[in-house]
């Protein structure tokens, strides 16, 4: 379907909902005011003057060549995911902010969505393009209520050259599904090669915030086939013994044998220093470290690969805010920017595309000049160290990122996530405490917990 297309069936589908109140919008298109449509999003991992900096820059081309009127600007929110939520929650509350199109974490969506805080969206908005897993994080209660923007996953980013030292023969951690057991053989051998400023195998990010929920998810996964915590409605559905098989895994994985103890005190940032200064042999990070990492090391030194056992799949999502004058032309706004040549944009950037064809056409490109969408520098050029493939890609995207999202799990959907990521994070930090409890302990403390937490 076209862009032209699109946008006039939005428009329709979007006057329709007006009208029966199945958006909850409060008056109809023809109401709008042209004016700003204010975006309100975290950092932009991309640096300054970012590609969704630049993806609405190209917009506001398209609409000032039109005369529509219309104008959008971004509003970067300070501070942790945890706060950026915050803020958003209270503005959107009291009204204290005029934000027309919010970039919400996939957790946040059922919260914002059963607040009211946020507008349902036509069900055209996610196409079959789409990644699936990617396309599930959108919805809530049956609806629609926002369009995936970038995506994430948990990678293995290592040091090749030291294991090819370590008298490893295959460097190649991708070609094949690595298990924790190999992974564990692996720290092993770089354990006993010892190189200059080496300290632990493993690092990643452990301390008291989103980072432990992300990384205990993925160790209970791993450990309980079909794990979840919650149901499609949010209800609590963990059993005391799968929580036990789970904390069972995370202790392994993070036992004192190949784990930096600064993990323990770790975020993203923190975890990516101690990796890139030779501190560690393995990362557990995202993919916008690739980028970052190879300004730093060569195609010789550095291997990406999917994560052992089950990694979670992360990423934003665009709304259109319950409050939003301008509803209709801000989710035009957001088609534009979840569109295809968007998404091979944010791809070619650093972020994690959520359209499989920004992974398999080779065809679609992030174009200069007069086109609608910017490219990675003003002069098509590129200045970083990033790997690509023939079609300018980032060289690891089509093998191991695509498959890596497909493969994802979530963590709970729940308008509660709050608090249930608030109490998970708590009750494990006793495992990396002076004097942690048995498994079966901290498994049934952290039922009763969770069980507070999210109540029926």
């Amino acid at each position: 379907m076209g862009v032209r297309r699109l946008l006039a069936g939005l428009g329709c589908l979007l006057l329709v909902a007006a009208c029966t109140g199945g958006g909850g919008s409060r008056s109809g298109p023809a109401a709008e005011v042209p004016g700003e449509i204010v975006v309100a999003s975290g950092r932009d991992v991309t640096g300054k003057n970012g590609i969704r900096e630049q993806l609405i820059d190209a917009w506001n081309r398209q609409q000032d060549k039109a005369n529509t009127g219309y104008h959008a600007r971004l509003v970067e929110l300070p501070g942790s995911a945890d706060e950026q939520r915050s803020q958003l929650l209270g503005a959107l509350q009291s009204g204290s902010a005029s934000y027309d199109v919010v970039n919400l974490d996939v957790t946040w969506v059922p919260e914002f969505a059963a607040a009211r805080l946020v507008r349902a969206l036509p069900a055209s908005m996610i196409d079959g393009d789409v990644i699936k897993s990617v396309a599930s994080t959108a919805s809530w209660g049956g609806k629609v209520y926002a369009v995936p923007f970038n995506s994430d996953v948990g990678l293995l980013y290592y040091r090749r050259d030291w294991l090819a030292r370590a008298g490893v023969q295959q460097t190649d951690l991708s070609r094949s599904p690595l298990t924790w057991s190999q992974l564990d053989a692996l720290m092993s051998d770089v354990n006993d090669l010892d190189p200059k400023g080496y300290e632990k195998a493993w690092t990643t990010q452990l301390a008291g915030y989103e980072g432990r929920t992300v990384n205990a998810v993925e160790a209970f996964a791993s450990a309980v086939d079909d794990f979840s915590l919650t149901g499609s409605d949010g209800h609590y559905d963990a059993t005391v013994d799968e929580l036990a098989q789970g904390v069972a895994e995370l202790r392994r994985r993070t036992e004192g044998a190949y784990l930096l103890p600064d993990a323990v005190h770790s975020d993203e940032a923190a975890s990516m220093g101690d990796f890139a200064a030779g501190r560690t042999a393995f990362l557990r990070h995202w993919p916008y470290a690739y980028r970052t990492l190879f300004q730093t090391f060569g195609e010789q030194q550095l291997g990406v690969a999917p994560l052992p056992g089950r990694a979670v799949l992360g990423g934003q999502n665009l709304a259109v805010t319950e409050s939003s004058p301008r509803a209709r032309k801000a989710a035009e706004l957001i088609a534009y920017l979840t569109g295809k040549e968007s998404e091979r944009c944010l791809l070619d950037a650093g972020f994690a595309a959520t359209r499989t064809s920004a992974y398999r056409d080779d065809e679609l490109r992030c174009t200069t000049g007069t086109s609608s969408a910017p490219s990675a520098s003003p002069t098509g050029e590129r200045a970083d160290r990033m790997p690509r493939d023939s079609a300018g890609r980032p060289k690891y995207a089509r093998p191991i990122l695509l498959p890596a999202l497909r493969d994802a799990v979530q963590r709970p959907r729940t308008p509660l996530y709050g608090a249930f990521t608030q109490t998970f994070t708590a009750q494990l930090g006793a495992l990396f405490g002076d004097s942690p409890p048995e498994d079966e302990k901290l498994a049934a403390d952290l039922d009763t917990a969770l069980r507070k937490a999210l109540p029926d």
